[in-house]
């Protein structure tokens, strides 16, 4: 998809055109699409009461559950309620979604304030999974389910496993749990170490201490988003070790 200027004011009949061929949706309301695009920091900039997509990402969070989740109860009528959530939560985890938005070019569209652009938050997987989920929240609010519903459809098509499988994979967080057990015998522990930010737009430090003493700190739009940020940090300097280890 075209980049485009990351400074400016798409107009939101510009964003719909470009997005809803991708959704296979047509936007009654197009502003509700603008609006899912719109990032705290840019609000914040512009001050005079702007709105951002804070409130949608909290409705799109449970609009993208529910679809996936009616999704996966009907293709997968012989599997237990354990696997359907593990195939549930690898494809609505921060990661999965952040590709999926990335996919269909969202990160280009995004109105995001100077400072957050500068600190990269265009490429930052919390902020582009929150605005994919918002984007959702925007085809329902306009649309209702059923066009959300198939949205989803669309928008995962080529991710949807073939089969129910206890192999599906895992989130980082259970997995730095099992490489940790394997390696160590423990598990790893993880402590909230604070927030910062106002109410609407908090960011949240969690950090994962590994039983050998190593330590690694991430930050998140909640915690799990956090817990999740170091365990991936973690697992990955584990296996660098591991792979330089068997070269």
């Amino acid at each position: 998809m075209q980049n485009f200027d990351a400074s400016s004011n798409m107009p939101p009949k510009t964003a719909a055109k470009l997005l809803e061929p991708v959704l296979g949706y047509t936007f009654i309301r197009p502003e509700l699409l603008d609006l899912a695009l719109t990032h705290s920091s840019w609000a914040n900039e512009c001050g005079m009461g702007q709105n951002h997509n804070e409130r949608l990402e909290f409705l799109g969070d449970a609009v993208l559950e529910l679809c996936v989740s009616a999704q996966l109860y009907r293709r997968f009528p012989d599997a237990r309620e354990g696997e359907l959530t593990k195939m549930r939560a690898h494809l609505v985890s921060t990661v999965s979604l952040a590709e999926r938005a990335r996919k269909i070019g969202l990160d280009t569209l995004l109105k995001l304030g100077r400072g957050e652009e500068s600190q990269g938050g265009r490429t930052r997987d919390g902020v582009l999974s929150d605005a994919f989920e918002a984007m959702l929240a925007a085809v329902y609010e306009d649309g209702g389910f059923d066009a959300a519903r198939e949205a989803v459809a669309r928008l995962f098509a080529d991710r949807w496993p073939t089969a129910a499988s206890k192999t599906m994979p895992k989130d980082y967080k259970t997995r730095l749990q099992e490489t940790s057990q394997q390696q160590f015998g423990e598990a790893p522990l993880y402590t909230r170490l604070g927030s910062n930010g106002p109410e609407h737009a908090k960011v949240f430090e969690i950090g994962v201490k590994l039983p050998d003493g190593r330590e690694f700190v991430a930050t998140g739009s909640s915690c799990k988003k956090a817990e999740q940020n170091a365990a991936q940090q973690a697992l990955d300097m584990l296996e660098t070790a591991k792979s330089t280890k068997n070269s």
